[in-house]
């Protein structure tokens, strides 16, 4: 696969979230003192369930709560500790993406 760089188009943050978190991103959200992102992963806010994130009321969420938007692009609030499912994320490997081939 040819080494694409992202977008900014917001589609992997959007609809069918893949998102979730590991062990390894709660220990080092730990280590950080990132209460602001554990307390949305402890239920607080938001829920991890399974592939999918759902509000703590029981909605999917049509994005990531880290999705944000400053006019022309998206991005993500929390970039420099973002779970690893997006650290590994490659643009274009999903259909989601527009640079899909």
């Amino acid at each position: 696969m040819k080494t694409r760089h992202c977008l900014r188009c917001g589609r992997c943050c959007h609809v069918d979230m893949i998102a979730y978190v590991t062990e390894e991103d709660i220990r080092r959200w730990e280590r950080e003192n990132r209460t602001d992102i554990l307390d949305r992963v402890r239920g607080n806010d938001i829920i991890w369930s399974g592939d999918r994130i759902m509000s703590s009321e029981g909605k999917f969420l049509k994005s990531c709560a880290y999705l944000g938007w400053d006019g022309n692009a998206f991005f993500c609030e929390i970039y420099e500790t973002r779970p690893l499912v997006c650290r590994n994320y490659i643009p274009g490997s999903s259909e989601l993406c527009p640079q899909h081939e």
